[in-house]
């Protein structure tokens, strides 16, 4: 059986676009913003994917990257999740998509603490880089926290949108932060400091 669609339907060429429930809004819309910058992040995070797939051919990374890829597959498919809810406007249509389970930012706290215990304790400003690996992270963390900002802002002018997803977003970038220090940790790249 073949399948052939055009990627292009001319649908957006005015500067609107659809919520997942149908209604035409403009693309500047702040809720295009907020999962737009979703989406982002998600795609951030298929970078450290690729570089995590690199490390696992590395004998003594095998079991970090391993690990690793399976972290972000779990986060990527989170986000996307939390990008349909987002790109809908209507709480009774919100239903019909996948849920927001409960405990997704619990299980981050869990894995920022298991990750905590190995690492130096934080004296100093962390500059972003070290490993690939790790600036990748870095990069997916403020991406994520433009992402918290930006839904935040579209709640404060009454849209919407269930708690758990600002909660999950302030708590992903903590978790995003840690696992670039414990990338780094695993790579043998130092965390660079903020010199003053």
């Amino acid at each position: 059986m073949s399948m052939s669609s055009k990627i292009y339907t001319r649908g957006g060429d005015q500067g609107q676009t659809s919520l997942v429930n149908g209604r035409r809004v403009s693309k500047s819309h702040l809720r295009l913003e907020a999962y737009g910058t979703v989406d982002e992040l998600n795609s951030v995070l298929g970078m450290v994917g690729s570089h995590l797939t690199n490390a696992s051919h590395q004998s003594n990374l095998m079991d970090f990257a391993k690990a690793g890829l399976e972290e972000i597959l779990v986060l990527q498919n989170q986000l996307f999740v939390v990008g349909s809810h987002l790109a809908c406007d209507d709480p009774a249509w919100s239903k019909k998509l996948p849920p927001l389970s409960g405990g997704m930012a619990e299980r981050l706290e869990k894995q920022i603490d298991e990750w905590t215990k190995s690492l130096p304790p934080l004296t100093e400003f962390i500059l972003p880089g070290g490993s690939m690996i790790a600036a990748c992270l870095h990069l997916a963390r403020t991406v994520c926290r433009r992402a918290e900002r930006t839904t935040t802002a579209l709640q404060s002018q009454g849209d919407q949108l269930d708690p758990q997803i600002i909660v999950y977003l302030n708590r992903l970038s903590d978790y995003l932060f840690v696992m670039a220090r414990y990338a780094n940790l695993q790579m043998g790249e130092p965390d660079k400091t903020w010199k003053k």
